[in-house]
């Protein structure tokens, strides 16, 4: 898709029992923006019924229809307005990609005795028992659901660890034995020795029973909402094998090119996303954290810097058509798990390089286009009152990205705290020229283009107010403001 844009249409703290109005109600202004897809959260019931997030995943089959862990409705409303929420993006020429939780479940219905081994926290692979008699909640029978849609019920013999004793009243990482085996199952690094287990009941893709049953929730919701591509959760905990043949037998039964991008989070670790996304063939893209940990460091750092070292060892620079780029997401805002927010002063900055240059599939976050304000605990217990701020230059640099980032782009990275490029547009658009500080205020001599000779350029940020003229040669002298980026287009 030439230039795809999506959006993370959600964060962490969304009000309650309002986003699928919401979604239905912006998809025709989300359109006109140019945002081309929306990453919708994860549509399931979770533990916490009508207060989960999605990612404590319960009834994968209950999208807001039964009442299950004391709700009807999921966090984001009920299952007709989820449907008419993807009904109306598409209805707006808008791609639908759905959030899949596959790494484990929680809140089983009934307990079960089972043999496990308890493993140390920060090497799975060290024994701290013998093998003895736990229980667990691994037996999940949905009876609020009684057996529509799937009459699959999950047990022990679905999972390989668990994270709570409930006999002994004990917390900790239980490896489960199974006919499957007696161990983890092999991911591609060896952090924490090996980090099949993330949290709550781990599946066991080595249970063809199990992976057949994922199969047939995603035919199933994509037979409900048509959706164009999914957003594969936690996915540096789950065998890459498993992926590569799900999102076969997926595209197979559907019919359809389905767009898959995995969460690996690995920040500044660009060795790790090249070796997923060797071991997976290429049938996904991963969001670049390793650029998005660049971002981080150098919205703290400030002029010290070097912007001319913005995309080492980022994803987007090793392999542009398989990196889904951003700027913060749900897990890095404030009072996060992996809280590494980007500084406020740095986004239009960040978004200016995610959203109008030529390589990567850029992912807008909903609070820096929209604003959010939420409350919750920080690590030190204490209660904390969070406003994210709305990026006022992201909604011109969206229309900028549809309207004029196009054609053959120039890069002048000269300068270690400024930095800038032109775009020179094609026969159906019209170029822009882009120039940004961490420092001073700064002027770029690049070269736009021949077509623009005598023609005159101004900054639709507004941060500069004086138009420049693109002498003979096709060269212009753009500027920005201290601390700052400019996007010149040209004036009609």
């Amino acid at each position: 898709m030439k230039n795809g844009t999506m959006i993370q249409f959600f964060h962490w703290y969304s009000p309650e029992d309002t986003l699928w109005k919401e979604v239905k109600e912006k998809a025709e202004y989300l359109g006109n923006l140019g945002i081309t897809s929306v990453w919708l959260p994860p549509a399931s019931k979770g533990e916490q019924g009508g207060m989960s997030v999605g990612y404590d995943t319960y009834d994968l089959f209950d999208l807001g229809e039964f009442d299950q862990k004391g709700t009807v409705r999921t966090k984001y409303g009920t299952k007709d307005e989820f449907i008419e929420a993807t009904q109306a993006l598409h209805d707006r020429g808008v791609q639908v990609i759905v959030d899949f939780v596959f790494n484990h479940k929680a809140g089983g219905d009934e307990s079960e005795l089972m043999q496990a081994i308890k493993v140390k926290e920060q090497n799975r692979l060290e024994n701290i028992s013998e093998p003895y008699e736990i229980e667990a909640f691994t037996r999940f029978t949905f009876p609020g659901r009684n057996g529509e849609y799937s009459d699959f019920i999950w047990d022990k013999h679905c999972f390989s660890g668990v994270d709570y004793d409930h006999r002994n009243q004990e917390h900790g990482i239980f490896n489960l034995m199974s006919e499957y085996g007696n161990d983890w199952e092999e991911m591609i690094t060896n952090e924490k020795g090996n980090y099949d287990f993330l949290m709550f009941c781990d599946i066991e893709f080595r249970n063809p029973a199990v992976k057949e049953e994922l199969l047939h929730y995603a035919t199933w919701l994509h037979e409900l909402t048509y959706y164009d591509g999914v957003r594969l959760d936690a996915v540096k905990h789950i065998p890459p094998a498993y992926f590569q043949e799900f999102l076969y037998l997926l595209r197979e039964r559907t019919g359809k090119d389905i767009f898959a991008v995995g969460e690996y989070w690995a920040p500044g670790n660009l060795e790790v996303l090249t070796k997923y996304i060797d071991a997976t063939e290429g049938t996904m893209s991963l969001f670049d954290s390793a650029l998005h940990h660049s971002f981080h460091v150098a919205s703290n750092m400030g002029s010290q810097f070097d912007l001319r070292e913005i995309f080492n060892k980022s994803l987007v620079s090793h392999n542009q058509e398989l990196a889904v780029t951003l700027v913060d997401n749900h897990d890095t805002q404030p009072l996060q798990a992996l809280e590494a927010p980007v500084e406020a002063w740095f986004k239009p900055l960040a978004y200016a390089l995610i959203l109008l240059r030529k390589d990567g599939y850029p992912c807008v976050f909903y609070p820096d286009l929209f604003g959010a304000s939420y409350w919750d605990k920080g690590d030190d217990g204490q209660d904390y009152e969070i406003f994210i701020n709305r990026v006022d230059e992201l909604e011109p640099m969206l229309y900028a990205r549809k309207d004029f980032a196009f054609g053959t782009q120039r890069d002048y990275f000269e300068s270690a705290n400024a930095i800038g490029w032109t775009r020179e547009g094609d026969e159906n658009h019209s170029g822009c020229a882009v120039v940004m500080s961490n420092g001073d205020g700064t002027t770029i001599s690049m070269e736009i283009g021949v077509r623009y000779s005598g023609r005159s350029f101004r900054d639709i940020l507004g941060k500069i107010q004086d138009e420049v003229w693109v002498n003979e040669s096709g060269w212009a002298e753009f500027h920005c403001a201290p601390g700052s980026v400019s996007v010149w287009t040209e004036v009609i």
